[in-house]
């Protein structure tokens, strides 16, 4: 059964998927609280929803993720202005930077598991409380396809998908029965501003708004996971079952073409 959402928070809203599915829960009616740094970003999303004669709208919160404090205040106000809860709360914020382990630079694997690892899982931990009072609610983690196995020159990024998935596994498994769902997000490669900078093949490239619907989509019919484009998500379980001394060499070769 598929659910509607009235008040909801996404994180990394300013571009991407997470402008994305703010847009379109904006169109739906719902009151979306856009959080990202970039204020101009989020004056534009605000603007472009009120321009499509929108039910809904875009309330700004202009803040870094990575401070905790900030991001925690920001949820409780929103849930202040939903009437006590959120109906849904995606933490979608990410970075990727390069991190082969040849040259390997500390500040940028930090940056990377700070904002795709710690300030998800303080979105998550800030937002079900209210949920889990309540008793429904929908709680969402954007993770990636990376996050399957080990890539060559990706350890934190694949890392911190990794653990993003583990923890919305763990999450799913606690909520059972309180009427909260759970839902991970595994997305391939998506036109984003964040793929634009990748200079190695891309398979399966999907358009932004292709991707926004798919996940839309499963996130409404409360799938616990949601693995896309269905070709590479394949292709990425394949991988994941392989055995160590096999899939290690493979993606050896990968790195050199």
């Amino acid at each position: 059964m598929k659910t509607t959402f009235r008040n909801i928070l996404v994180t990394g809203a300013s571009s991407g998927l997470g402008r994305g599915l703010a847009l379109h829960w904006a169109r739906q009616g719902a009151t979306v609280h856009a959080v990202a740094r970039r204020r101009a970003e989020l004056e534009s999303l605000a603007h472009d929803v009120a321009g499509y004669g929108a039910a809904g709208r875009i309330v700004p919160a202009v803040l870094d993720v990575t401070d905790a404090e900030a991001l925690a205040a920001a949820i409780a106000a929103a849930e202040e202005a939903a009437g006590g809860a959120l109906d849904l709360a995606v933490a979608n914020a990410g970075v990727s930077e390069s991190s082969p382990a040849t040259r390997m630079d500390w500040r940028k694997v930090k940056r990377v598991l700070d904002v795709n690892v710690s300030a998800a899982a303080v979105t998550i931990a800030a937002a079900l409380p209210a949920m889990v009072a309540r008793g429904r609610g929908t709680v969402v983690g954007v993770a990636s396809l990376a996050g399957f196995r080990g890539l060559p020159g990706h350890a934190a990024y694949c890392a911190s998908k990794a653990a993003l998935r583990t923890f919305m596994e763990s999450v799913r498994i606690d909520l059972h029965g309180t009427g909260v769902r759970a839902v991970t997000i595994c997305p391939g490669f998506v036109k984003t501003e964040m793929t634009a900078k990748n200079a190695f093949p891309m398979p399966f490239l999907m358009e932004l708004d292709d991707a926004v619907k798919v996940m839309a989509d499963g996130i409404a019919a409360g799938e616990p996971e949601v693995a896309f484009p269905l070709p590479l998500a394949a292709a990425v379980r394949v991988m994941g079952a392989l055995p160590r001394q096999v899939y290690e060499p493979l993606a050896g070769r990968a790195r050199s073409l």
